[in-house]
């Protein structure tokens, strides 16, 4: 029900930790989120760390780069990512990274939107993304922060054909990649001050009062506390070594469905 083979054009399907400190983030969200782990050696000596739930791949993290700050990296499905740079370019946005294989898992991109935000792209070989989506231990949502909802909107429509609907809330944007809903877009207020526009994950848990109560014990920080919406129960946290995502417990969770 909630177990994926093949994303279509246009889904999000990834996300995965570019961490200062992989050793304490790991052990961090192996204990809040009951995550298994299978490290990947991936050439000098570094190693991508897969994150399993019930035995399917939902997330990953690996060392980062010197000098950058720990960040959650969302990734979305194209079928030819080698036909995106010049349109990414037409449209207003950059090209920050590739295209470029990695390894044999796939092919991507990372490119910076007109509004500031940064994305991956990725075209699958033998790496299809997460293999499990909106259950516990699963990602189940991928979220636009920008303060230019409308250049946004534009922008990633021509790009990868997302259609919109208003959202449960005011000023909340829902993306939808065919039938099928594909994360959110909201609008940055002056209560965001000196953050710029990003992409934040969401993943699921079957309760964040409890995962709120082990953040701190655990090394992390509980940004915004557990608060409902109509969508569900979530938090805002960081781990030990600063990277941001969101928990949540959702309502009616959308089950995943081929071919959509």
């Amino acid at each position: 029900m909630y177990t994926v083979k093949h994303y279509p054009q246009g889904a999000f399907s990834w996300a995965d930790c570019s961490s200062t400190d992989t050793e304490k983030a790991r052990s961090f969200y192996s204990t809040l989120m009951g995550w298994q782990t299978d490290d990947l050696p991936i050439g000098n000596g570094m190693v991508y760390t897969m994150f399993k739930q019930d035995g399917h791949t939902v997330a990953a993290i690996s060392q980062g780069q010197p000098d950058m700050p720990s960040v959650w990296n969302n990734y979305i499905t194209v079928d030819d990512v080698d036909a995106m740079p010049e349109k990414i370019r037409a449209l207003g946005g950059k090209v920050v990274m590739g295209p470029m294989d990695v390894l044999e898992e796939g092919r991507m991109l990372v490119l910076q939107d007109p509004t500031g935000a940064y994305v991956s792209l990725w075209q699958p070989k033998n790496h299809i993304g997460a293999e499990l989506v909106n259950t516990v231990g699963a990602m189940c949502w991928n979220e636009l922060a920008t303060r230019d909802v409308e250049k946004a909107k534009a922008f990633f429509g021509d790009l990868l054909g997302w259609t919109y609907q208003l959202g449960p809330m005011d000023g909340y944007t829902m993306i939808m990649n065919g039938d099928r809903f594909n994360g959110g877009i909201i609008q940055m207020t002056d209560e965001w001050e000196g953050l710029m526009p990003h992409w934040m994950v969401y993943f699921t848990t079957s309760d964040v009062d409890a995962a709120a109560a082990k953040v701190e014990e655990l090394g992390g920080q509980v940004h915004v506390p557990p608060t409902d919406t109509p969508a569900g129960r979530f938090m805002v946290i960081s781990d030990p070594a600063g990277a941001v995502c969101t928990i949540m417990n959702t309502v009616n969770p959308d089950p995943w469905i081929e071919g959509m």
